[in-house]
């Protein structure tokens, strides 16, 4: 195992509770046919991972993905970040301040960490 795979009691609880309270999402809801399908894996030291194509059909303006799809993103993120710490939660007030745009047609990671000053969306 490296330094970055979750230990197995981890990623069962984190599989577990996505499976009991989340599995329509439509941001990573496996169970979803109409949503986004985002697989998130939980790490070693607690923070999520995904990567994510953003397809020229979530656009807003040519080019750029839309801002309300870029905020989904950030939700899901967060909220699978609390479920690798056996958190269920749900989102009571999201303020995105957008900094750069988020091209469409590029591979992108999305790496929130429950300990990082800032939870950043790298594009």
């Amino acid at each position: 195992m490296t330094a970055t795979e979750p230990t197995t009691s981890k990623h069962n609880r984190f599989k577990s509770i996505r499976a009991e309270v989340h599995p329509f999402c439509v941001v990573c809801g496996q169970s979803n046919p109409f949503g986004l399908g985002v697989k998130f894996t939980c790490t070693e030291d607690g923070s999520v991972v995904a990567r994510f194509l953003g397809h020229p059909a979530l656009e807003g303006f040519t080019g750029l993905m839309h801002g309300g799809m870029i905020a989904s993103l950030l939700d899901g993120a967060m909220t699978n970040c609390l479920f690798a710490h056996g958190c269920v939660a749900m989102t009571g007030a999201l303020n995105v301040r957008y900094r750069d745009p988020f091209r469409s047609g590029r591979r992108s990671v999305c790496a929130p960490g429950a300990n990082a000053p800032w939870h950043p969306c790298i594009c």
